[in-house]
């Protein structure tokens, strides 16, 4: 039996990967405390829930949905993005639901993409950024993000050959894996490229929700001219701990939204229509529940640093996300230093090349785990690694 030539092209997906090495020693009788995998490990709000329970008993949803999405859906991202971001969108033109932020990123690249295209890929970044393109018959041309820029992509920097082939630019803000958030004027750049450049701008808003010591982060579509360059993908999956219901949209540029949502009826039939009343209830009546899930993350982000520091690492409190990104010891490389904790500590952590070359000599650090194992973790940390 064969496979497609594609796939050969992809690296192993990370998280694959991280759960065969967890399994590995798990199989040894090993206590493994993973650090590695962004899945909040609190339950989803009961007000969701509860609305879930009393749709999916409504035979009503039982039936194929549509891939337009149901009214309430669409008018509940409406109001929020109105609320929470002063940003005006049609219900009917500019909302389509997503099953996922990876499935409508995936998918934008095969709407947008042909042969000798290119998409332009934070590096590092999430790896469906690359992986799409190339699942796609294009490529990805990667944007380097650097401490010493703040980790955004120097657009002066990218050949104007790739940004003539480019049809597609990836961009994540508060940013995974990094945490690093968006600087002033970075935005209004990006869609003065866009429209010199005839590229459609894909901002994965998957983290605005979840930041600390104030910060308030931005969309991406707030920035004058941005509706005119680009959509927004926005997923409930971290700040509404529903990463399981598979529950987003996309949202912006209309032509955009509709070419996503052609692709998308020949491809799958939609988000079951109980989820998207639930995912509705959680944009309006437990609007404020990220603000509650980030004073938690507040709390664990600063265990972790704390005891990163003790240790010698010299790691930045994120002000966004719910990672820690912090540079590998001297002497290591990303893959060897987290090899090397999970060997002397039992803890997983991922290794920050795995997200781009860029990422090489980082590791990061999730914050979704229960308290006291995470707390457990911290311990293993600095008794393995710090004497």
């Amino acid at each position: 039996m064969r496979h497609s030539e594609r796939l050969d092209r992809l690296p192993p997906y990370l998280f694959a990967e991280l759960e065969r090495k967890i399994a590995e020693k798990k199989a040894q009788g090993i206590d493994v405390i993973s650090l590695g995998i962004g899945d909040p490990d609190l339950p989803t709000p009961q007000a969701v829930v509860d609305a879930l329970a009393e749709a999916a008993r409504d035979p009503g949803t039982h039936q194929y949905p549509s891939n337009r999405g149901r009214p309430e859906f669409r008018e509940a991202v409406a109001g929020f993005y109105r609320e929470r971001f002063g940003v005006e969108l049609d219900p009917d033109t500019e909302i389509v639901p997503a099953l996922g932020a990876k499935e409508c990123v995936f998918n934008l690249n095969l709407a947008f993409l042909d042969p000798a295209s290119v998409a332009l890929a934070a590096d590092p970044g999430y790896p469906v950024y690359t992986g799409g393109p190339l699942l796609s018959g294009a490529e990805s041309v990667l944007m380097p993000l650097v401490p010493e820029l703040g980790f955004v992509p120097d657009l002066d920097a990218i050949a104007p050959r790739d940004a003539a082939r480019a049809r597609l630019m990836y961009l994540n803000y508060p940013n995974n894996p990094t945490g690093a958030v968006v600087p002033e004027g970075f935005f209004e750049r990006v869609v003065e490229f866009a429209r010199e450049h005839d590229i459609l701008v894909v901002h994965d808003a998957s983290y605005t929700e979840t930041t600390f010591d104030g910060y308030v982060a931005p969309s991406f579509l707030e920035t004058p001219g941005a509706k005119d360059v680009g959509v927004e993908v926005f997923s409930l999956s971290k700040g509404w701990n529903m990463t399981g219901w598979r529950a987003a949209a996309i949202v912006g540029n209309a032509q955009a939204v509709d070419s996503y949502w052609r692709l998308k009826t020949n491809i799958d039939s939609g988000m079951f229509d109980a989820v998207q009343l639930a995912a509705a209830r959680a944009l309006t009546d437990a609007a404020g529940f990220p603000r509650e899930m980030s004073a938690v993350y507040a709390r664990r982000r600063d265990l972790v640093c704390d005891a990163l520091r003790e240790i010698g690492v010299q790691v930045t409190a994120p002000k966004g996300t719910i990672y820690v990104w912090a540079p590998v010891p001297e002497g290591h490389t990303s893959a060897s230093y987290c090899e090397l904790v999970l060997e002397e500590s039992a803890v997983v952590v991922s290794p920050g090349g795995a997200y781009g070359p860029n990422g090489e000599g980082f590791f990061r650090i999730s914050l979704t785990i229960a308290d006291e194992r995470l707390g457990e973790a911290v311990e293993r940390l600095r008794s393995s690694l710090g004497g």
